[in-house]
């Protein structure tokens, strides 16, 4: 694992070189019945944990659902009904609208969806429909979220840190006045502004709208990247440790 190139690229090409995919498991045809004596008992419901049942607002980009059932329909439309693989290279950065981007990300997150399966049906595509740049930049995505995996195993508890993995000593602001302004979308940048209501009303936002929000607040603000990392992690409905933090330590 010290091996691990610093530079994504090098990472990418040596993955792409020297890697092989190994397909999905096959879907198991019967489960092992449960140990004799044990009993799952009732599903709690979310009352009995204190919480509330939250409907999705109507702003969301698409009502996410979970479980693989959900994953699946979601992969079967974008790939293959609506048709938008073929054309995600152009549209990925896009911020209105279901079809600009995949959405697996909260189905991955949660592991209702595997790499391994993506792949795997993006190799069908090629295969029956069409190869091109944009089934390889959905691969593409997937090496990146690989590569903040290593990147967590590598470092550690460092990717935590103020001073991120490269143990930079930046002089981070704690302005919490500024800082909720940028949470609560009132900065009066309406990029920004748009951006951070719509993580906070429906737990998503665009791969793109995630990369100017997170620069506004440490570039433009110089307020703790940790602060902003925590937030995102409180609100989103496709966090992941490796990258949310990964993407923070590589914009701060």
């Amino acid at each position: 694992m010290n091996k691990l190139p610093e530079v994504f690229t090098q990472f990418r090409k040596s993955a792409e070189k020297e890697s092989q995919v190994f397909p999905p498991f096959p879907t198991p045809e019967k489960l092992p019945p449960l140990p004799e004596g044990l009993s799952v008992g009732d599903l709690p419901a979310l009352s009995d944990f204190g919480l509330e049942f939250q409907q999705i607002d109507n702003i969301s980009v698409l009502a996410f659902k979970g479980g693989e059932t959900a994953a699946f329909e979601r992969l079967q439309h974008y790939f293959w009904d609506a048709d938008r693989l073929q054309v995600y290279k152009e549209t990925r950065n896009g911020m209105l609208g279901a079809d600009y981007s995949s959405k697996f990300s909260p189905w991955l997150a949660n592991g209702s969806l595997s790499p391994r399966k993506v792949y795997e049906e993006v190799q069908k595509y090629e295969r029956k429909r069409k190869k091109n740049n944009s089934t390889y930049w959905m691969i593409f995505e997937l090496i990146w979220r690989d590569y903040f995996r290593f990147v967590c195993v590598k470092y550690g508890h460092k990717v935590f840190r103020k001073s991120g993995i490269r143990g930079l000593p930046v002089d981070w602001k704690e302005d919490w006045k500024r800082f909720d302004l940028w949470r609560e979308g009132e900065t009066g940048y309406p990029l920004i502004d748009a951006n951070m209501k719509e993580l906070a009303a429906t737990g998503f936002m665009s791969n793109r709208g995630r990369q100017n929000v997170a620069s506004f607040l440490t570039k433009n603000l110089g307020i703790d990247w940790q602060m902003g990392a925590e937030w995102f992690e409180s609100v989103l409905l496709d966090y992941d440790v490796c990258s949310n933090w990964g993407n923070w330590n590589y914009t701060a």
